[in-house]
């Protein structure tokens, strides 16, 4: 064989090698192979003989990888964020399809707000929100995803209340005021017949009211996992008295209590509709993960600032129903839930339902 021939060779040897290390990186989850990786892989004389080759013969045009397209993600310290821990993760370690930038906040209206001036591309909001959103910003957003379903609970520090007819009289502090868990409260007070004889206090953020309730300061709260196992955990005084997912099964039992929804900016899914793809496979991918494997996600659930303590938050995850939920799946359950929160308070969903745009539908 002469050198030419063997350098060839070397050179076919390398570019296998490469293509398989290309496809083990692949297929391995979490693990990445990188450049360097492979350069190690290389040994001093045949990096020599790819030197040779390239002098030798005529250049091979190389591709460019195309760039990540950057993406501006807002979501709640909550189980609409919870499920995100994953592909927080993986955008960190740079694994992530999307070059990816995140902003957690504990209140909706910092979402609302960053939708509004457009400084966020896909966001994680409560579902009268999303359509709320829709009428305001001209239909400039698109609803994506369900990724919460039910996670109310009325929690109390004695044994008095059972129904929701048990809360007349009675002074509740809740939280998700102008957003779902407001309407869901309105609704099924309505619908027992004692919207008029309950005084309800809104806080602004869930970990405000959580804190009050575990340090004995209200006895009576409505709040959302993982904020309930917070207060139960803390003080062992509390019990759920109520579970609104199934009161509200019990009011409207052609309705899904669907809490929290994914939506992305019109403009930004017209304009990078595979990034957008892309970010729909990887969110499943870290919901799933997040469901699977609760002890994992909780380190990580502390670690981007949504719980700050693991032992808590692993024992809430079940309890979330954090949940991926798309297309067609995803319409047919938010209409029947629009429709009964429009029935009651029209504004609840900005004033008229929500047309077929509004559903991202591939």
């Amino acid at each position: 064989m002469n050198k030419t021939k063997q350098i060839k060779g070397i050179a076919g040897f390398i570019l296998s090698a490469t293509m398989l290390l290309s496809v083990a990186g692949c297929s391995a989850g979490s693990t990445e192979t990188t450049a360097a990786d492979t350069s190690a892989a290389i040994s001093s004389e045949t990096s020599a003989a790819v030197t040779e080759v390239t002098a030798e013969t005529t250049p091979v045009e190389t591709t460019t990888p195309a760039e990540k397209t950057s993406i501006r993600v807002a979501g709640l310290k909550g189980p609409t964020g919870i499920g995100m821990v994953g592909l927080m993760a993986a955008s960190e370690a740079g694994t992530a399809a999307n070059q990816y930038t995140f902003t957690m906040t504990g209140t909706p209206d910092d979402i609302v707000a960053m939708l509004s001036s457009g400084t966020v591309d896909i966001a994680a909001l409560p579902t009268n929100l999303a359509a709320v959103l829709y009428q305001k910003t001209n239909k400039s957003i698109q609803i994506m995803a369900v990724n919460t379903l039910g996670v109310l609970y009325v929690l109390e520090n004695g044994d008095t209340v059972h129904s929701m007819a048990d809360l007349s009289g009675k002074d509740l502090y809740a939280t998700g005021q102008a957003s779902v868990p407001e309407y869901v409260l309105n609704d099924l007070l309505a619908n027992a017949g004692v919207a008029d004889s309950v005084s309800v206090t809104y806080k602004t953020e869930h970990s405000e009211l959580a804190t009050l309730a575990a340090s004995g300061k209200a006895d009576l709260v409505m709040l959302p996992e993982p904020f309930v196992t917070t207060v139960l955990k803390k003080n062992p005084d509390f019990r759920i008295a109520l579970n609104l997912t199934d009161e509200w099964k019990k009011a409207f039992p052609d309705s899904e209590l669907a809490m929290g929804c994914i939506v992305v900016t019109t403009e930004f899914a017209n304009a990078h509709p595979e990034a957008v793809e892309a970010f729909l496979k990887e969110y499943k991918v870290s919901a799933d993960s997040v469901v699977s494997d609760p002890a994992t996600a909780s380190g990580l659930v502390v670690k981007y600032g949504i719980m700050a303590d693991a032992k808590l938050a692993e024992a809430a995850i079940p309890n979330c129903n954090i949940v991926m939920i798309e297309g067609e799946d995803m319409k047919n359950i938010l209409t029947p839930f629009y429709q009964a929160l429009f029935d009651a308070n029209p504004k609840s969903v900005g004033g008229t339902l929500p047309d077929d745009a509004f559903y991202f539908v591939k």
